[in-house]
């Protein structure tokens, strides 16, 4: 049995750039998980992930991305490098793209899927979705949970 490993990327306290962590909240709590799959609050991203994305067969990244696209609209991207990344992810941009060179460097690869879901900014302080993103939740959960 092959083990998937989902991971929810962004800081909650910027209202929308944290959608990634609403999302593996999202999952954990809405969603029966099978046995091989494991959802992970990432916070902020980085080097920490490391461990967890090696010892996974599949890894999924959930994160926001400040593409001008209309808010809720979710890229499914395969990354291999960090040139593979939507042009501008949101507060924690470098890190997780040096996690993924780094990564690659390393050797063991799972296969790696990246959702990238658009927000419109980044909000002060606010733990809390917009309305619109907090309304997709459920569609963006469902969508997620076709990984496994």
């Amino acid at each position: 049995m092959s083990s998937v490993r989902v991971i929810g990327i962004g800081n909650w306290l910027l209202g929308d750039e944290g959608v990634g962590v609403h999302v593996a909240r999202y999952l954990q709590e809405q969603v029966t998980l099978p046995p091989e799959v494991e959802v992970v609050d990432g916070g902020t991203g980085g080097f920490a992930l490391l461990e967890l994305m090696q010892s996974a067969d599949r890894v999924v990244l959930v994160d926001a991305t400040l593409d001008g696209q209309p808010l809720g609209t979710m890229q499914r991207i395969l990354p291999r490098y960090a040139r593979d990344f939507p042009p501008s992810l949101g507060a924690h941009d470098i890190g997780l793209k040096d996690l993924l060179d780094a990564f690659y460097l390393l050797g063991r690869v799972p296969e790696i899927v990246l959702y990238a879901i658009s927000i419109g900014s980044i909000q002060d302080m606010q733990t809390e979705l917009s309305p619109e993103l907090q309304g997709l939740l459920p569609s963006i959960g469902n969508r997620i949970a076709l990984e496994w």
